[in-house]
């Protein structure tokens, strides 16, 4: 049975991994801020859950202590501005949380993980382009796949792998704010925001949390060996 931790595991697409690893009989590990959410997203499963803020590095540390087969760091979020409406503030929060709360779990990781492990980062279609409504956030994405194929080259030699997968728009909660938001600013109802938000999607969808789960899945597995350092989009063919 192999040890899986998902961090930013109460809601979205961390919940959804954490669901799939757990019904495919690994033992699971969910972290994120809010016990409450952590609670929600254990409850009916064989899920053991930990409060921890992944940009505060002695709490990361405290997650590890005995290995983990298979880490994913899936914690992260941001808001919406262009550059002259982003404070320094928020550029740093955005980063701390995305890039440095991805770099603080995976060196924790690979202090005691084995050969064999996974590492899995989850980025961002963001990750692969621009975006001029969110600078920070597809800055922070960008260093995580950069961090990705940093590590995976670091750790080839040792049976580790290290990847990142990129999802376009996800029928998550952030999703929901956009369509809200869209509905506000531009007096649409709810079919003509979802329409606009899932139009950067030749498949004109949102990508659904179980696929984002099946995919790290299979990064997990034995027959993705030889997938390592790679940033995957899975996005309809937006990228």
């Amino acid at each position: 049975m192999r040890r899986v931790l998902v961090t930013g595991g109460g809601t979205g697409i961390g919940r959804a991994i954490a669901h799939a690893f757990a019904d495919a009989g690994d033992a699971v590990t969910i972290t994120g801020r809010r016990s409450d959410m952590l609670e929600d997203a254990s409850a009916g499963r064989s899920i053991i859950w930990q409060t921890a803020d992944v940009t505060k590095e002695p709490e990361v540390e405290a997650l590890f202590d005995a290995p983990y087969d298979v880490v994913i760091a899936n914690a992260g979020g941001g808001s919406s501005g262009k550059v002259l409406k982003t404070s320094l503030a928020s550029w740093e929060k955005t980063l701390s949380v995305n890039l440095t709360g991805t770099f603080l779990t995976f060196r924790a990781a690979l202090n005691t993980m084995g050969a064999g492990g996974r590492l899995i980062a989850i980025a961002s279609t963001a990750a692969l382009k621009g975006n001029a409504s969110v600078p920070a956030y597809s800055a922070a994405k960008h260093g995580v796949v950069g961090l990705v194929r940093s590590i995976a080259l670091d750790v080839a030699k040792s049976g580790i792998t290290c990847n990142a997968i990129c999802p376009g728009f996800t029928d998550t909660a952030l999703a929901d704010e956009a369509i809200s938001g869209l509905m506000k600013r531009f007096d649409m109802n709810r079919a003509e925001a979802t329409t606009m938000v899932a139009s950067g999607n030749p498949q004109a969808r949102l990508i659904d949390p179980s696929e984002v789960a099946a995919t790290a899945l299979f990064l997990a597995s034995k027959q993705a060996a030889a997938i390592n350092g790679h940033a995957l989009s899975m996005s309809g063919g937006e990228i």
